[in-house]
């Protein structure tokens, strides 16, 4: 298992939204990873021909207070990534046999989780469950793929009696957003974070006083810098040919943590639901 907060995968996912200084930092550091432990300030801000302050903004943007602290975190990742850790995601080749693609495919999804696993804030997870736990109603807004993943929470969290919908077309969308409050949660699912018909109903629902939470990748996006809570996933950089693969296994990885969460520390309250729940759909089975 990947450890908690791998400086290296937050680098590589956020890099392509950094500034174009920042990113000459960012893109010298992955393609020289095991001699950055041993430079200098000053040697990283000449090999990557930028400047000290370009290093030490660069190290602030990623969410360290200097240099030191930094270098300290890159050694720590480096030491924890095995050979397994530094393959990258493979991609599905045309003519692959049947067994590459099982193997492919599966290392792929357990890949993601455990790159997630490495950019998502503990603080910010509480804080989804919290407001989660005592909000009025739940609304889960996502298109395509995502949309997916909105009905497989709607399915989780309706288990423990919480009353919620999915929405996964534009004007349902708009429409859920406009008949929101306070008291309710938004819990918007956007790989991108630049979903337009999402934002759209981002900005409704928080008008409205609703609580907003995203659920969207590692990355500078309008979805994460708007919403209340930012929950981040961490997906693969692979081409077109493998769709939506890997962001929809770490999206339902977030869902089932909050669900999880919620259902965990609400137990005593949420039982009784859960079991009903159970009974009724074995006694289905059972005919």
């Amino acid at each position: 298992m990947a450890i908690h907060d791998n400086i290296l995968i937050k680098i590589r996912d956020m890099k392509d939204s950094l500034t174009p200084v920042e990113r000459m930092v960012a893109e010298y550091i992955l393609a020289n990873l095991e001699e950055i432990p041993h430079l200098s300030i000053k040697s990283l801000a000449q090999l990557s021909k930028t400047s000290d302050a370009s290093v030490l903004r660069f190290c602030k943007t990623m969410g360290y207070s200097g240099y030191r602290s930094f270098i300290v975190s890159i050694s720590a990742s480096l030491g924890s990534m095995d050979e397994e850790h530094k393959n990258q995601y493979t991609d599905i080749q045309p003519g692959d046999d049947l067994s590459t693609i099982i193997a492919n495919i599966s290392l792929n999804n357990i890949k993601s989780i455990e790159d997630t696993l490495s950019v998502m804030n503990r603080n910010e997870v509480a804080r989804a469950v919290k407001i989660l736990r005592t909000c009025n109603r739940i609304v889960f807004f996502g298109v395509g793929a995502s949309g997916l993943v909105c009905k497989d929470a709607e399915q989780k969290f309706s288990r423990i009696n919480k009353i919620c919908h999915s929405y996964t077309d534009g004007h349902g969308q708009l429409t859920a957003a406009t008949l929101m409050g306070k008291g309710d949660v938004a819990i918007f699912i956007s790989n991108s974070g630049d979903t337009v018909e999402i934002l759209d109903s981002l900005e409704i629902a928080k008008k409205n006083g609703a609580s907003t939470i995203a659920i969207t990748k590692y990355n500078k996006s309008e979805l994460a810098d708007k919403s209340d809570i930012l929950l981040s996933i961490s997906t693969p950089e692979i081409s077109i040919r493998s769709g939506a693969m890997g962001s929809r296994i770490a999206m339902l990885t977030v869902v089932d943590i909050l669900f999880a969460g919620v259902a965990s520390a609400e137990y005593q309250n949420v039982k009784k639901y859960l079991t009903k729940t159970h009974n009724i759909l074995a006694s289905k089975h059972r005919k």
